[in-house]
């Protein structure tokens, strides 16, 4: 399993002021980002994010071809991403209550340096959490898929070889054990068979 600090992220900026893509830039922990891409308006971001992948974005509203509301709810319906919004404090609640159900993250601007290294620090954790979950999805649904072979293999083996299922558990065991294979792959390759 790798280590907290080797996992890379990638993040996409989106934003029409180099003021503000300096302070997101200086909040950014050396080595921790693979991918850095920081994109003017929602048009062109809204290419990449469909190009490339991001686990991390962040907007500052109001972009100069729109408020940026639909790309966040993009990045995390379409993308799955992380996403922060920056917003002017005067639409700040308005934003809050049409964003935050789906998982956006929203900012009132202005802000200080500290409190967008504090944000960019929660958006590593946070994508660093949903990583470790999906990890644990995945291992769990290859662990049922396996299952469901064996099983589906044992009763195969009961009803055409008529072994009993204590046989054709061991038999399943055996046969993995002699060609060093797990035994859903050893199920697998014997359900191969018995469907030819």
């Amino acid at each position: 399993m790798p280590k907290k600090e080797d996992i890379g992220h990638s993040l996409l900026v989106i934003s029409a002021s180099e003021q503000f893509d300096a302070i997101v830039k200086n909040s950014l922990k050396p080595g921790k980002f693979v991918t850095r891409d920081f994109i003017k308006n929602a048009s062109l971001a809204r290419r990449n994010l469909f190009e490339r992948y991001y686990d991390i974005v962040i907007i500052n509203s109001p972009l100069p071809d729109e408020n940026g509301l639909e790309i966040a709810l993009d990045a995390v319906e379409k993308c799955g991403a992380t996403v922060l919004i920056t917003v002017p404090k005067d639409v700040y609640a308005d934003v809050t209550d049409a964003v935050t159900d789906y998982g956006v993250l929203v900012l009132p601007k202005p802000f200080s340096k500290d409190r967008m290294d504090n944000v960019v620090r929660f958006l590593i954790a946070s994508t660093d959490r949903l990583r470790k979950m999906q990890l644990e999805i995945d291992k769990t649904n290859e662990k049922l898929e396996e299952l469901r072979i064996v099983s589906k293999v044992k009763c195969l083996l009961v009803e055409r070889e008529h072994m009993s299922e204590d046989e054709a558990h061991k038999y399943i065991g055996k046969l993995a054990m002699d060609n060093g294979v797990s035994r859903g792959r050893a199920a697998k390759g014997l359900l191969d068979e018995m469907e030819d």
